[in-house]
């Protein structure tokens, strides 16, 4: 039976593999390309972790399964691609980063990944679940020396004889104060050692047994903060790498929404200002920064792409010397891009500029997926459950909604897809949107606000000019809002098939 593997970054720009960008460096995703096919049009359902990573789990849509932000959980009574693993005889497994819970818990929502529980070592030693229908699962929660360390990465380090580990993380948790670029943990303490180790464990163990398996090896980099241990953080030169920066013509786009007006406000120009309001939102900030600040930023995170590369390498090079490769099916992927200058932006938030929802996808399956090519179908990471389940020849779940890409892994011309959308609701009824995306247009409507995009991406790929009022472009956002509404009416979940007319 074959074996899948999950591979995935966090918060990875999709033009980050050296395979295409000349200023980045990574050898064993190029490697991985080589061996399989590269989907250049691969699109997050939502760009923030919880959502994404529960749509990968379930196969739904983020306002389907309910995770719709950041701050939101994955209900343990929602169906996940496990049980149809485990149904199958499968092993089922996650290493690293899973974040289908808040940090906070609530009487009616209560979290394991939350505090204190997150950081009760005792807990964690002993907890065999249930999580989410995996079988083992090693988990941790922080991007880089954030307080939130602990859970089975701590556990880890202090098996490692880094028994005074607090003293590399923020407090107060650790001791430390933030740091900034060099992270003073040593790198064979670092997360991205823990995941290889640990998947490379698990594969072992897998391959003993003789059980297929399906294994998530999900890693926390490139995710700022921007830090990194050494020699990562230097491996970059800033002055001799492209700076992504506002391009003027942007300014004058009448159909700016509030959120992108006020990341270039005035220092005294405050949310209210913008008819913005509610709670906190992610990236509802002020994005101004200067270009040589950011230019250091950028040559850390591509040194944590790098050392994350690296990473990944151990993981392919154990697999093929376990004798396991041919008969595994490995994606890799983001959960969702990044903003480093795209767009005036350095952070993600409610906006689906390309930047932040495309992401990078390559899939490998020996014999199976074309090496060495390139797709441009229209991939979506809902649809990965479906597809590695259609892949093993497994029925699909009525549950699901995502789309069977196998036709398209197999064949890099055919195209599964007509569209595919993206929702973001990080405050329902404020910075509440949805993108819809077809192999040309892109089309995003707001739900508080009569503002818009309509992006001609083979035009003008770097979607500089909206055409949402341009009169040229108003039969075409006519039929692309239909199409949106048709989209939302697909996706409906249909939990059984009709049996009877009655």
């Amino acid at each position: 039976m074959l074996n899948v593997l999950l591979i995935t970054s966090d918060q990875q720009h999709w033009n980050t593999l050296g395979l295409d960008n000349p200023e980045v460096h990574t050898p064993n995703l190029d490697r991985l390309a080589k061996q399989g096919t590269v989907f250049e049009r691969a699109y997050c359902p939502n760009p923030t972790c919880t959502p994404t990573r529960a749509s990968i789990l379930t196969g739904q849509w983020p306002s389907q399964h309910g995770a719709y932000s950041l701050g939101t959980k994955l209900l343990e009574d929602k169906p996940t691609v496990n049980d149809a693993w485990k149904k199958a005889g499968y092993r089922t497994g996650i290493v690293g980063k899973a974040h289908f819970q808040p940090l906070k818990s609530t009487d009616a929502f209560p979290s394991i990944e939350s505090y204190p529980l997150m950081q009760d070592l005792d807990f964690w030693r002993q907890y065999k679940g249930p999580f989410y229908g995996f079988d083992d699962f090693e988990l941790a929660r922080n991007h880089t020396d954030e307080a939130h360390v602990g859970q089975h990465y701590a556990l880890w380090m202090e098996e490692k004889g880094l028994s005074n580990w607090r003293d590399y993380f923020s407090k107060p948790t650790g001791t430390q104060e933030s740091q900034q670029h060099r992270w003073n943990l040593p790198e064979e303490y670092h997360y991205n050692t823990w995941i290889a180790e640990r998947t490379n464990a698990r594969l072992e163990e897998y391959r003993d047994s003789d059980q297929p398996f399906f294994l998530w090896s999900s890693f926390f980099d490139p995710h700022p903060s921007y830090l990194v241990p050494e020699p990562w953080d230097t491996m970059y030169d800033p002055d001799s790498l492209t700076v992504p920066e506002l391009h003027p013509d942007e300014l004058s786009d009448p159909d700016t929404s509030p959120f992108m007006r006020y990341s270039r406000a005035g220092e005294n120009e405050s949310e209210e200002d913008y008819g913005i309001r509610g709670k906190w939102m992610h990236g509802v900030d002020k994005h101004g920064h200067s270009k040589q600040d950011l230019a250091k930023d950028i040559a850390v995170y591509y040194g944590m792409v790098s050392c994350l590369d690296k990473y990944v390498g151990k993981i392919l090079d154990r697999l093929e010397e376990l004798g396991l490769a041919e008969n595994t099916l490995v994606v890799f992927t983001s959960d969702h891009g990044h903003y480093y200058g795209h767009h005036g932006l350095i952070a993600k938030g409610p906006f689906h500029y390309e930047d932040g929802v495309r992401v990078p996808m390559i899939a490998r399956w020996p014999g199976n997926i074309q090496a060495g090519a390139r797709s441009q179908a229209l991939q979506s990471l809902v649809d990965l459950p479906v597809t590695m389940l259609a892949a093993a020849g497994l029925k699909i779940p009525y549950a699901m909604s995502g789309a069977n890409q196998l036709t398209s892994w197999r064949d890099p011309e055919a195209h599964v897809r007509e569209h595919t959308l993206v929702e973001n609701n990080m405050e329902p009824g404020m910075a509440e949107m949805k993108t819809y995306i077809d192999t040309r247009y892109k089309l995003t409507v707001y739900r508080a606000f009569s503002c818009g995009e309509l992006y001609d991406l083979q035009e003008d790929p770097g979607e500089i000019y909206n055409r949402w009022s341009d009169p040229a472009y108003a039969e075409i956002k006519s039929r692309l809002m239909q199409q949106f509404i048709q989209a939302e009416m697909a996706k409906e979940v249909l939990p059984m098939p009709r049996v009877i007319h009655a």
